[in-house]
């Protein structure tokens, strides 16, 4: 390349099309590179205060070399003005305020120079390497892309993409796959990331998409849209799940999906190194479906709670072990395919908890209401959980219970009334002992027991209210099944609020109220005088405290 410099026109032109199609970049910037290195090459030969200009032609290889100096009356920067007569020399008709031209002669690159320009196409070419290699991969995420094993470096497994490098990192990889350099791979496009020492693209094996992808390639159907994967759940390199839907009643998406003899999903576990792949027809009815994705269990009854995005699915005592599956592995993967935690538990398990329920219920309605606790159990047998269903309801839902009349539902609503009003009282005095702000309770969606929960977490201003992110305050627990052990995770212990199931958008809300008095502040100290209003402000206020 340092020959580059000093070759002559024809060779230059050669030399940046023999560049151009090793790098797979546009001529034109491997000819602006060469200028780019001519020009500073020029400046350390005339002076670095001159501002030099090299044009190569395109056509013809022919170099030009200029200076650019501005016409002046008085010269004031030598290397970069000219007075009017000594610019006529150069051009007859320049005047006052013009840039002209002043050709240079041609230079003879030494060793040192021509090093440095060497330095400086190779950096140019590489920029336009890397930001063509950026731009070829940026949109090709969640594609699988065919690569040659490079080189394995601390765990992670570079690949060879043929215009650029990926990286298989070590979480992203099959647990126990044997990688040889030279190996063929095939891998999913994760993400791809511009950095200053050429785009980092993230490939992987174990994301459910990269199974999704296989599927596709080796079922038509799917690739034509007939059938859609709707859920894929991996363990990766033991097992996964996936859930199907057919959008032609003619075809069977699991028998689509498993081909003749097995042929096309045993293609699938060829490439996932033998992991076992169970296919499930998709379900619209929750329940359904968590039946089918705990096969091959049978399951004997299942419960959604939506409000705490859960499901409780019984199975006979025979099936237990088998409905949660070696370390838990069949339910965390029915889990993570339905979206929703999964308790599994037997009939006995299931029936002691239904008793426990039943009792914890109707000792609070005995306890609450002031009733006999025939009553308080009438309550729970019809369904009634919580003292807001009893205050709340129709009327009609209660006096409509078998040896009860509208005198005894007015009754026992007015007590229910009483008994929250109790329960507001009793957690607001709670809130006022943790020092929770009463200027809390004026933010949207938060009640009294919210507050107690916010104080109990530290949270006791708006400040601190405000500090948190919508995450940080509703943000559910991460999906486990319960037969697995407790995460101690901070990130799956879900937001401070989590139990209260508030929507992302009440959270949302509840932040920006929280923040709003920032906003105000800063327009105050923005105003003519505010800082005046201040002062007096808080003097107003000390005179307050010290007067109480």
């Amino acid at each position: 390349m340092a020959t580059a410099i000093s070759a002559n026109k024809a060779e230059l032109l050669a030399i940046a099309d023999a560049v151009a199609r090793e790098k797979i970049i546009d001529r034109a910037i491997v000819i602006e590179a060469m200028e780019d290195a001519i020009q500073r090459s020029a400046k350390a030969r005339y002076g670095a205060e001159n501002d030099i200009r090299a044009k190569i032609d395109t056509e013809t290889g022919d170099l030009r070399l200029w200076r650019v100096v501005e016409v002046v009356e008085e010269v004031e920067d030598y290397f970069k003005q000219v007075d009017l007569k000594g610019a006529q020399k150069l051009q007859k008709d320049a005047k006052i305020g013009d840039f002209i031209v002043d050709p240079l002669p041609p230079i003879e690159f030494g060793r040192i120079a021509a090093q440095a320009s060497k330095q400086v196409i190779f950096q140019k070419v590489r920029d336009a390497e890397r930001e063509r290699q950026y731009e070829e991969f940026k949109d090709r995420a969640g594609e699988i892309i065919t690569g040659v094993v490079k080189r394995v470096e601390f765990g992670h497994v570079v690949v060879d993409l043929g215009r650029a490098e990926g990286v298989i990192r070590r979480d992203q990889q099959i647990p126990r796959e044997v990688v040889r350099v030279g190996d063929r791979t095939r891998s999913l496009i994760l993400k791809v990331d511009r950095e200053s020492r050429g785009p980092q693209i993230f490939l992987s094996r174990a994301h459910p998409d990269f199974m999704k992808k296989l599927f596709a390639q080796e079922v038509p159907e799917i690739y034509d849209g007939i059938i859609e994967i709707k859920a894929a759940a991996r363990d990766p390199g033991s097992r996964a799940k996936i859930g199907v839907l057919s959008h032609d009643s003619s075809i069977d998406p699991v028998g689509a999906c498993v081909g003749m003899k097995g042929s096309r999903v045993q293609a699938v576990v060829q490439e996932m190194q033998g992991e076992k792949i169970d296919i499930i027809p998709w379900s619209e009815d929750l329940a359904t479906f968590v039946v089918n994705a705990l096969q091959p269990a049978q399951v004997s009854r299942v419960v959604i709670d939506e409000e705490e995005d859960r499901i409780e699915v019984v199975v006979p005592d025979d099936q237990l072990s088998l409905a949660i599956g070696r370390r838990g592995q069949n339910v965390r993967l029915a889990s993570q395919l339905s979206g929703s935690a999964i308790d599994i538990m037997t009939e006995d398990d299931a029936s002691e908890k239904r008793q426990r329920e039943f009792i914890e219920r109707s000792t609070m309605f005995e306890k609450e209401l002031d009733v006999d606790e025939t009553l308080s159990q009438l309550l729970v047998a019809e369904g009634f959980s919580e003292l807001e269903e009893v205050a709340y309801v129709p009327p009609e839902e209660i006096s409509n219970i078998e040896g009860f009349d509208e005198d005894l539902a007015v009754e026992l609503q007015a007590r229910a009334v009483e008994a929250l009003e109790r329960r507001e009282e009793a957690a607001r005095e709670r809130r006022r002992d943790l020092g929770v702000e009463d200027a809390l309770i004026d933010m949207p969606y938060l009640t009294e027991a919210m507050l107690v929960t916010l104080g109990e977490a530290g949270i006791r201003t708006l400040d601190d209210l405000a500090d948190l992110a919508t995450d940080e305050l509703i943000q559910k627990k991460r999906i486990e099944p319960r037969r697995r052990e407790p995460s101690n995770r901070p990130e799956d212990k879900g937001g401070v609020l989590a139990a209260y199931n508030l929507s992302e958008e009440q959270g949302n809300e509840i932040i920006m109220a929280a923040r709003a008095h920032w906003f105000e502040e800063e327009d105050g100290a923005s105003a003519p005088g505010s800082e005046d209003q201040d002062a007096a402000a808080g003097g107003e206020d000390a005179n307050a405290e010290s007067s109480q």
